[in-house]
């Protein structure tokens, strides 16, 4: 078996190698040899090192983005520097304090809470943050009706997973505040455990069998009451992205054709939420690093995702960040574990 990169280089290879990486992130410009040899305490001569980063560079690691260049990393040098040799950074108390302030979720949808999430993640990684959830229906466990004035009321749900969402509805003529009241205690003790689908289906049965002990005003409010949750529904958002405006910052003003892939990257969110549905599989954080994922050939992008799961186990959704493959992974990598666990949390 052939050796793999990371073995093949010596303790003057590694150090000359993860001063560049380092350099290359933190500016996002080529690394010469003559700042290597100043900023790095390596104790090497400029020569030296650009003998160790042509060495680099016929291992694949390195490369030249034009003649008399410096050296930065490829793709496969950053997935070599990611698996064997960065050092992660845990999140600081202040970063997991505005990540926990954020998450806090009060009676609103949990997209809410997601978005908010997704732009706290966004602030402090530099990156745009991301958040995907699949499509799924609310399980019901309460409705209810609060009149507004006499044309219309609030439909609120309690879902199973405690969550409160609330629609305002236009109500049918002539329905008083004991109908409200009757369509609402009905709703709960007949749906109660049931998806939105399966209410619909079991409110149509006993409408169209002449059971359901209703006027004509309270039927027509239950049917537009579970119509309202039913056509959001099919719209809830399944991804979410904030802070697309942080992937511009100075060293990317100078290739602003990168920018422009990535932004019609994000633009594209199909094919990000399809990425983000691969990474639901186990738990382990997925780092996807520029052109190993066709997607981001052309922008040079890499994405940390992290699965998180509710209350019965099951992966509920994926949370990570998107940025220029030079994004700070030691840093980044531990700051999305710590919001998935968070997010866990919050589905508890």
């Amino acid at each position: 078996m052939p050796a793999s990169p990371i073995t093949e280089l010596n303790d003057r290879a590694r150090d000359v190698f993860r001063a560049v990486v380092e350099s290359y992130i933190d500016s996002g410009a080529p690394v010469g040899s003559r700042t290597i040899s100043q900023l790095s305490g390596l104790h090497l001569s400029p020569a030296s090192i650009r003998g160790v980063m042509q060495e680099l560079e016929e291992l694949g690691l390195l490369a030249a983005p034009y003649t008399s260049a410096g050296r930065m990393p490829t793709d496969t040098g950053l997935r070599l520097f990611v698996d064997g040799m960065m050092q992660a950074l845990e999140p600081s108390a202040d970063e997991r304090a505005a990540i926990e302030a954020r998450i806090e979720r009060g009676s609103g949808p949990i997209e809410d809470a997601l978005a908010a999430t997704t732009a706290a993640l966004s602030g402090l990684s530099a990156c745009a943050g991301l958040v995907f959830v699949p499509k799924r229906e609310l399980v019901v466990r309460q409705f209810a009706f609060v009149a507004l004035s006499p044309e219309q009321a609030m439909a609120v749900i309690v879902s199973e997973d405690g969550s409160v969402e609330n629609r305002v509805i236009n109500l049918p003529p002539g329905i008083s505040a004991a109908a409200l009241t009757q369509a609402g205690n009905y709703m709960s003790a007949m749906l109660s455990g049931l998806t939105l689908g399966e209410a619909r289906a079991r409110i149509g049965r006993q409408i169209d069998a002449e059971r359901a002990a209703l006027d004509d005003a309270a039927r027509a409010l239950i049917e537009q009451g579970l119509a309202v949750w039913s056509e959001d529904g099919d719209r809830r958002p399944v991804l979410i992205v904030r802070g697309q405006a942080r992937l511009i910052d100075d060293a990317a003003a100078a290739d602003l054709e990168r920018v422009r892939d990535l932004l019609d990257d994000l633009e594209g969110k199909q094919e990000i939420a399809r990425l983000l549905d691969s990474a639901r599989e186990g738990d382990a954080t997925r780092i996807f690093i520029g052109a190993e994922n066709k997607l981001f050939a052309l922008s040079g992008s890499s994405v940390i995702a992290k699965p998180f799961r509710g209350v019965d186990g099951h992966v509920v959704g994926v949370v990570g960040v998107i940025g220029p493959t030079r994004l700070n992974y030691a840093r980044v990598v531990p700051m999305v574990d710590f919001t998935a666990a968070t997010l866990a949390r919050l589905m508890t």
